[in-house]
């Protein structure tokens, strides 16, 4: 059974309530899409046969015509043969033409008002039917986009992932903890650097200082002091 019941159905449609009150708007979409261009073929179908009914009656309106014109020209021969009953047969058939020729062009009238409305109903109905696909288009966009998200939330919440993570942190506090033994030897020693320009200046200072009391002192003792062995000459 098909969403719409007649063409009039699809142009005076709300697209917006249809989906809204779906429980499945993706496949009511696509139901819609498939009956509209079902739809849609069969009234150009009948658009086709309307055009071609009313090319034909133009033909019989041409043909009606001219064969009022020739009993006209019939009768206005046949008066001026002194024929009156003559006359009066022409005008009778051209009256059979006139009456004729009038029914096809209300015929035609009706035709061309028919395919009027026909051509704004199609206009419609494609207009809802682009519609329709830009719809079903944006529910694929939306489908996808939402798939994609999934995924990647799948993978954040991904137990193995979370148990990696865990394993790096246990490494890292293990790290920590050997770096922090290393550290640990290292207290209370004075860590070695290289003696700056003022370093060595106040070295020597010091070791001045040392000198002159060292000499102050050999003077004080004088004799006391050991005295050393001279060289021996080489002969």
């Amino acid at each position: 059974m098909g969403i719409f019941s007649r063409l009039a159905d699809i142009v005076n449609s709300n697209l917006n309530a249809l989906l809204a009150s779906a429980e499945d708007p993706e496949k009511i979409i696509r139901l819609i899409i498939q009956e509209m261009e079902d739809t849609l073929v069969e009234v150009r179908s009948s658009a086709v046969r309307s055009i071609a009914e009313r090319r034909e009656l133009e033909r019989r309106l041409e043909s009606l015509k001219r064969e009022e014109e020739d009993w006209q020209s019939k009768a206005e021969l046949a008066l001026t043969r002194g024929r009156e009953d003559l006359a009066r047969g022409a005008l009778l058939a051209k009256q059979h033409r006139s009456q004729a020729r009038a029914s096809v062009e209300q015929q035609v009238a009706q035709l061309v008002a028919g395919l009027a409305q026909q051509n704004e109903d199609i206009a419609k109905l494609q207009a809802k039917l682009a519609d329709a696909k830009g719809r079903e288009q944006s529910f694929a966009q939306r489908r996808t986009t939402a798939g994609n998200r999934l995924k990647v939330r799948e993978k954040l919440h991904d137990e193995r992932i979370n148990d990696a993570f865990f394993r790096f942190e246990q490494v890292e506090r293990q790290l920590d903890q050997m770096e922090g033994r290393v550290e640990a030897y290292d207290l209370g020693r004075s860590p070695g650097r290289v003696p700056t320009l003022e370093d060595e200046l106040a070295s020597l200072a010091a070791d001045a200082g040392v000198n002159d009391e060292l000499e102050k002192l050999k003077e004080r003792l004088g004799n006391r002091l050991p005295q050393k062995d001279p060289l021996p000459r080489n002969g």
